[in-house]
């Protein structure tokens, strides 16, 4: 199986699968004598981690993460940087009903279809179980990034409820479950998941990840632009079927008047009046906040039967059983966090080798 690592001078290669024994990555491309430790690493991991509250899955995963190489006395050695994280409440029996049946809106057709072969215990290695090696990853992007980056991501729109941006307040995502920065979003979004749960069913959702404190400078202006590297760190996450970077597809119905960024000289430096483009031009960043949306479907795994066939080719009819998020875009804020991490750090390693600076 190829597209296993992500990156190019700082590169993260992922393994495992959702009911194997454990997942885990492998760093490289990490400079050395940086400070890193399990401690720097578990609080993103625990962000992203299932059963905290009755609107995500209700496996009970501890994601305890452990450095098996490149770390020495705390500081990184230069050499890859193994991470690796045990599964401990795995189910398989919930899914032997469905080894021989397609789950619709999952890859298990498409995995059959390639290999001849699938893991059908939680989807094997298709499951989002993955993302936590991501959400490691990104701890150690963090690292390279340093603390005058700053990455947050909230929720701000579920099964069609948009949060009020007039009400944003970026504290009121460390105080509700759901990463939503709109008090009163978080609230009717509340009773929206209890609805959809106690039906079987599931709701998407849209996340927005703003980092701030990125240097102007970053990205290249053809093919390894900066924004469509974010776009495709962003496609890579499970169940995310669109991605827009600043205003996005609102670009469309704009004038060019109102699309351009003005910029005007404050205290001897260049100020912009506006951010449309969300931090970058022409592949590279400008210094302003990057900020990048994507959009998560709503889960496959819902208790509604549905129509499909098995691999025998008869038609068949389904029921997913098992635990599953009402709606995984909840999950997917941090997951989304960490991959624009990885690619920040990527681009700021190439930027210094390019440039010295």
């Amino acid at each position: 199986m190829a597209g296993n690592s992500f990156g190019s001078v700082f590169r993260f290669t992922s393994w495992g699968e959702s009911h194997g024994p454990a997942i885990g990555c492998v760093v490289d491309g990490v400079p050395s004598k940086l400070d890193l430790s399990e401690a720097d690493i578990q609080p993103w991991l625990d962000k992203r981690k299932p059963g905290q509250s009755r609107f995500t899955t209700q496996r009970q995963e501890s994601d305890i993460v452990s450095i098996l190489s490149g770390v020495f006395e705390g500081k990184t050695t230069g050499a890859p940087i193994a991470l690796q994280i045990a599964n401990t409440d795995q189910r398989s029996k919930d899914y032997s009903e469905i080894k021989d049946i397609y789950r619709p809106g999952h890859a298990d057709l498409t995995y059959d279809l390639k290999y001849g072969i699938r893991d059908y215990r939680g989807g094997g290695r298709s499951s989002a179980r993955e993302t936590a090696v991501r959400v490691a990853a990104g701890a150690v992007a963090r690292a390279i990034l340093g603390p005058s980056v700053s990455i947050r991501g909230a929720l701000v729109e579920i099964g069609g409820d948009a949060i009020d941006r007039a009400g944003w307040d970026w504290a009121a995502v460390e105080e509700n479950l759901l990463f939503c920065p709109d008090r009163a979003a978080a609230a009717r979004w509340e009773t929206l998941l209890d609805g959809a749960r106690k039906a079987g069913s599931s709701l998407g959702a849209i996340v927005e990840v703003v980092a701030s404190g990125v240097p102007a400078g970053l990205g290249e202006p053809l093919y390894d632009k900066l924004d469509s590297d974010i776009a495709r760190a962003m496609m890579t996450i499970n169940a995310v079927k669109g991605v827009e970077i600043g205003d996005g597809f609102a670009t469309a119905r704009l004038a060019g008047e109102d699309n351009a960024d003005e910029m005007r000289m404050q205290d001897g430096r260049i100020s912009f009046l506006s951010n449309h483009a969300g931090g970058i031009l022409g592949g590279i960043s400008t210094g302003q906040d990057i900020v990048v949306r994507f959009a998560v479907k709503p889960t496959s795994s819902i208790l509604t039967t549905r129509r499909t066939v098995d691999r025998f080719g008869h038609d068949a009819e389904i029921r997913t059983k098992g635990r599953h998020d009402p709606c995984v875009g909840i999950r997917a804020v941090p997951v989304g966090e960490a991959m624009l991490a990885c690619v920040l750090a990527d681009h700021l390693l190439r930027h210094r080798a390019l440039t010295g600076s």
